[in-house]
């Protein structure tokens, strides 16, 4: 029994030494640096101050932040509508179907993202695939400025978070148990309140697993904003970026890392309460 303990514990070891130098180890250093101060040429020098979070709150940044908010609200939203019945209906399918569906969403992530984003460029231009289609049946009578534009971006992150949400509401459908739903109706429940009442909530933890893995990244996807929005559309995440590669403010970058951090961690918690579990859905 000793023995059997023992390995468990040397089991872990590997992965205690893992999250300790790849996760926690650079946590802790983003959070130091964000206390330092900026160095007059590049990098930061050992000065403690608070300035880089009085900073965070200045009305510039903090419209951003709000505008990256509702541009991760719109996306989850639309991802919801798009993505729960999608992945409802696929794990009802039989095991031929589900394997191909399943491969299909898989698909795209065998190419590199930005080929495409380069894709959607392509449709959204002036003249391009999207525009010669609306004009040819007789929707538009002249190109429109789709490109660079908030549709676009929306249309971007949409297509980039929709498999999550799938993934997610999936997993849920996978483990349902369709006795409790048989049951609902011969006691008198109409398709719509069996829906309601029975797997809408054995569905909860996957679509609410959704939200957060759409909800969270789509704040930092800058570069889906940068391409197909032009530089128009900032999210806080091309605001990192930029003190990064172009200011070179590292420590008022850590902390805007660090306060997006702490918007995931809660979002975390506020799944966590919700949902009844730790785990997301739909990670295989």
């Amino acid at each position: 029994m000793k023995n059997k303990k023992l390995n468990k514990y040397l089991l872990r070891i590997p992965i205690y030494i893992f999250t300790i130098l790849f996760v926690i180890l650079p946590l802790a250093y983003m959070v130091i640096i964000s206390f330092l101060t900026k160095a007059k040429t590049w990098g930061f020098d050992f000065t403690f101050t608070l300035e880089n979070y009085k900073k965070v709150f200045d009305p510039f940044y903090l419209n951003i932040f709000l505008e990256s908010v509702k541009l991760a609200l719109a996306s989850t939203v639309l991802v919801t509508l798009i993505g729960y019945p999608f992945g409802y209906f696929m794990g009802r399918l039989g095991e031929k179907w589900k394997r191909r569906m399943m491969m299909l969403l898989m698909i795209p992530f065998w190419t590199s993202g930005l080929i495409r984003l380069n894709g959607w460029i392509i449709i959204f231009r002036s003249n391009g695939v999207l525009d010669k289609l609306l004009m040819f049946s007789g929707i538009t009578k002249t190109p429109l400025k789709l490109l660079y534009t908030y549709p676009a971006v929306l249309v971007g992150m949409v297509y980039f978070l929709l498999p999550f949400m799938i993934l997610s509401v999936y997993s849920s459908v996978e483990k349902m148990d369709w006795s409790l739903i048989e049951a609902s109706r011969d006691l008198g429940a109409s398709r719509l309140e069996s829906f309601l009442t029975v797997t809408l909530r054995l569905t909860m933890p996957g679509l609410l697993s959704g939200v957060v893995l759409t909800f969270v990244p789509s704040m930092g996807l800058f570069y889906i904003s940068d391409i197909l929005g032009g530089n128009k559309i900032v999210l806080i995440g091309s605001v990192i970026v930029e003190q990064l590669t172009k200011l070179r403010n590292i420590p008022f970058a850590a902390a805007l890392s660090v306060i997006l951090m702490l918007l995931t961690i809660v979002f975390l918690r506020l799944y966590k309460k919700v949902s009844g579990t730790g785990e997301l859905e739909g990670l295989f």
